[in-house]
């Protein structure tokens, strides 16, 4: 029952699965803290001179809703990124890492030889052991 359970849990996709669930909640406030405390502020200090608004434009000055926010687009991308590189380099990598050792645990030594290539053999060996006493015989 344990066994199966294993098995169920080390197939690819409920790895991958689980590591996308926990790694996305665990890590996307840490991550959103940070890109929003540290990196949109650099960002909107690029933008100009209004830092509340950031880096992008309104499209009609009268209507503050028309603004188009490339500094957000921005963090959002970084933030994604450094979500996807924790994922891969601490939860993947390791994972693909421990699955290549159990498939290598797996891998057949080297074939037993056929039923064919041992009746060869024999024959072989019985025609040379005939041969050796024939010629002893012929010596004496």
């Amino acid at each position: 029952m344990l066994k199966g359970f294993k098995d169920f849990l080390m197939r690819g996709n409920v790895v991958d699965l689980a590591v996308a669930v926990v790694i996305g909640t665990a890590f996307t406030a840490i991550v959103t803290a940070f890109t929003n405390g540290l990196i949109k502020p650099l960002i909107n200090a690029i933008g100009g001179s209004d830092a509340a608004e950031g880096l992008g434009f309104y499209i009609f000055d009268t209507n503050k809703g028309s603004f188009l926010d490339f500094g957000g687009v921005i963090n959002a991308a970084i933030n994604f990124v450094i979500v996807a590189g924790v994922v891969y380099f601490l939860i993947v990598l390791p994972m693909k890492k421990l699955q290549e050792r159990r498939k290598r645990g797996k891998e057949a030594g080297p074939s037993e030889p056929t039923d064919v290539e041992l009746l060869k053999e024999i024959r072989d060996l019985l025609r040379q052991q005939q041969n050796s006493q024939t010629t002893e015989k012929k010596q004496s």
